[in-house]
């Protein structure tokens, strides 16, 4: 008879992902740049098929290295959707250039429609509304253009911190959308706060927006990446979820994660069927393996990668 009584320990049962959770992230997209999807080797190994990805067209950033990532991606099997900037775009045959460089290299349909992060416009284009009046997406066979959403507003369109000015954008978006036959929604800035996000929602569609939003979700970063991005985007109210939690020395160290603000808009979705938040797109803030491994983790089926599926 022993005397010591040892027993192999079992290893702990998987966690199972929250069945609203799941729900909510199935068909999530998310945001590259050229040089930070240089840095994957696979992305099908962290990303579902047919996973939608916004290419970033950040100022000085080459139309041939945007080409470039967008034919790879959809090589890859993936839905490409580059950022048409309106203020760097110099002019109408600009526009026309980059688009056919696109589908006839990329073969890409999809455009994220936008004024673009520089103050001055570079050519003819200060805004999103501008590029689609001229009519060139829908001569080209485009199928699907999203345009951009504030949730807390943009200072850079709004100086006095309302959102009439984006908000009647949306009226005007709303209305292309209607009289044109390209399927539409809006993609948003990012914020850290459901509460916020879901009154600007509901807002929307009380003004009679009913275009789907796809919500903006920082994904998974040391706390000082998101407070620094987060200053610089204009994020509003919600930013007081970082500074609390930086106030917090027992998780000043710890990287921030999306749990809580998924989980909360994911039941907010289940209670509310007709909720107009219909998908999660994320920014990749502390590197795209980071954020897709936390989407694998927490969105069983809906997020296993093309790999292993």
């Amino acid at each position: 008879m022993s005397l010591l009584n040892f027993r192999r320990k079992e290893a702990p049962a998987p966690q199972q992902p929250n069945a609203e959770v799941e729900a909510f992230l199935q068909d999530y997209s998310i945001e590259v740049m050229p040089r930070t999807a240089e840095k994957v080797e696979n992305f099908r190994d962290l990303l579902p098929e047919g996973t939608r990805v916004y290419i970033a067209h950040i100022e000085g950033t080459p139309i041939e290295d945007m080409v470039a990532t967008a034919a790879r991606l959809n090589a890859d099997g993936f839905k490409v959707m580059p950022h048409f900037p309106a203020r760097i775009i110099k002019d109408r045959a600009t526009l026309e250039n980059w688009i056919a460089m696109y589908q006839g290299e990329a073969d890409v349909k999809q455009a994220l429609l936008l004024a673009g992060g520089v103050t001055d416009p570079h050519g003819d284009f200060s805004d999103s509304m501008q590029l689609m009046e001229t009519g060139l997406f829908d001569k080209h066979g485009f199928e699907r253009l999203h345009v951009a959403g504030h949730p807390e507003g943009n200072r850079d369109i709004d100086l006095d911190g309302t959102r009439l000015k984006v908000d009647s954008a949306l009226k005007w978006k709303q209305g292309f959308s209607e009289r044109t036959d390209a399927k539409m929604a809006i993609a948003t800035q990012f914020a850290f706060e459901a509460g916020p996000i879901i009154e600007w929602a509901d807002s929307l569609k009380h003004a009679g927006i009913d275009l789907p939003i796809h919500i903006g979700i920082a994904g998974p970063a040391k706390l000082q990446t998101l407070i620094k991005f987060a200053i610089a985007c204009g994020v509003g109210p919600s930013l007081k979820v970082l500074q609390k939690r930086a106030m917090d020395v027992t998780k000043l160290l710890l990287p921030y994660e999306p749990t809580d603000v998924v989980a909360e808009l994911a039941a907010h979705r289940a209670a509310n069927p007709d909720f107009n938040i219909t998908h999660v797109h994320f920014f990749p803030l502390g590197g795209i393996k980071t954020n897709a491994q936390w989407a694998i983790d927490n969105g069983g089926r809906a997020t296993t990668p093309a790999n292993v599926s």
